[in-house]
């Protein structure tokens, strides 16, 4: 044998799983606040489209990398607008976190890796 390295599939970058697995629970979150009543039954479109770009980007495809960038990018501005507007101090962490991913998904390494 010679040493040639054999094709590796491209598997996504942790940080595109990790990613992937938050939009997919808060896909989740809103339909059980929507079971539970604590939200209103629009919110099943803004979970459906969470989960089609959670499950987009796992398979690493460019429209599912938008979704999910424009997804962290609404939900950071939630956060902020929670926090400045109503003082709601627990939007904190939901809006840094979500600055961190989008952060991370403008990386040229996150971007190089989409088919």
């Amino acid at each position: 044998m010679t040493g040639a390295p054999t094709p590796v599939a491209k598997l996504p970058l942790p940080g595109m799983a990790a990613i992937s697995l938050w939009m997919l629970a808060l896909a989740l979150m809103g339909v059980a606040g929507v079971l539970t009543h604590h939200y209103p039954a629009a919110i099943l479109i803004l979970s459906s489209v969470f989960a089609v770009a959670g499950l987009g980007l796992i398979r690493m495809r460019r429209w599912g990398w938008a979704l999910t960038l424009g997804a962290v990018f609404l939900c950071m501005c939630f956060g902020c607008y929670s926090l400045f507007r109503f003082h709601q101090g627990q939007w904190v962490l939901m809006a840094v976190l979500n600055l961190v991913f989008f952060l991370y998904l403008v990386r040229p390494q996150v971007t190089g890796r989409l088919r």
